[in-house]
Parts: structure tokens; C-alpha cells; sequence
């Protein structure tokens, strides 16, 4: 797996291009001299746990056979004061809509957090505290 990243301006602002020819564009922050063009790279960080779960929970749900009409992930990060800025803790709050038994939602939740999800499983690996919550909302 490779990625290029070129500057796109005289400051922050960077795109990154995969190996498809996909791409996605990081800046700084207006404090820093950025523009605002892009996420940020710790947004880039939370954007991949969220993601990758999602993908876990969602094929977990369609080999059980669960009517998994929408599915919404917002992800925390809380980092600590001093530089650099390293995330501390990271909380995945997962919504899951459709009809969804509560155990299989749970479960799927669980093993993505515990077991699949690669993102996850190396930032705990580093020393960051994940938690997670569900909810699933009947439609």
C-alpha cells in the first residue's frame, strides 16, 4: 500500500493519492497559516477508526442477515495538552437504523472494537483508550 501526497498551495494544504488514483486533501488550521481546505490529519485519524468499523459492523450484520437500513458513527477524540497533541481516549458511538436484533448489533459493535477493526486494534496498541456504545434505532 502506497500513498503520494504533493502541496497543493504555499502553506498546508496537501492531497494524497492512493494507488487507484482516489484522492483526499489535508490543511492546516487558520491558526497555523492553513486555509481550512481540508481535514486535518487527527480528523484523518478518527474519519479511518469510524470507517473501518463501519465496514466490520456492516458485514457482520448482512452474514446474520439483518435488515441494516442506515448506519451512523460519530467518533471523539480527546487529546492530551502538551505537544505533540497525541490522542489519550477515543469514544465510537455507533446509530444503527432498521430492524436490527439488539444482541447481533451489540455483537457486531463488539468484535469490530475487540477484534477486527485494524485502525482500532493499533491505535489501542499504542496506549489509547477506545470505548464504544450502540443504539439501534427500529424503522
Amino acid at each position: 500500500m502506497t500513498i503520494n501526497l504533493h502541496r497543493l498551495d504555499d502553506a498546508f494544504h496537501i492531497q494524497a493519492t492512493n494507488e487507484d488514483g482516489l484522492t483526499i486533501e489535508t490543511d492546516g488550521s487558520t491558526a497555523i497559516g492553513g486555509k481550512n481546505a481540508g481535514m486535518r490529519p487527527m480528523q484523518l485519524v478518527l474519519s479511518a477508526v469510524g470507517s473501518c468499523s463501519s465496514i466490520d459492523v456492516i458485514m457482520l450484520l448482512q452474514k446474520q442477515r439483518q435488515d441494516l437500513q442506515d448506519i451512523r458513527i460519530s467518533v471523539t477524540g480527546t487529546r492530551r495538552e502538551e505537544e505533540p497533541r497525541l490522542f489519550t481516549g477515543i469514544h465510537v458511538a455507533y446509530t444503527l437504523v432498521g430492524n436490527i436484533d439488539d444482541k447481533k448489533a451489540e455483537r457486531a459493535c463488539r468484535l469490530s472494537m475487540e477484534k477486527m477493526c485494524s485502525v482500532s486494534l493499533m491505535l489501542k496498541a499504542g496506549g489509547i483508550v477506545i470505548t464504544w456504545e450502540y443504539e439501534v434505532i427500529t424503522a
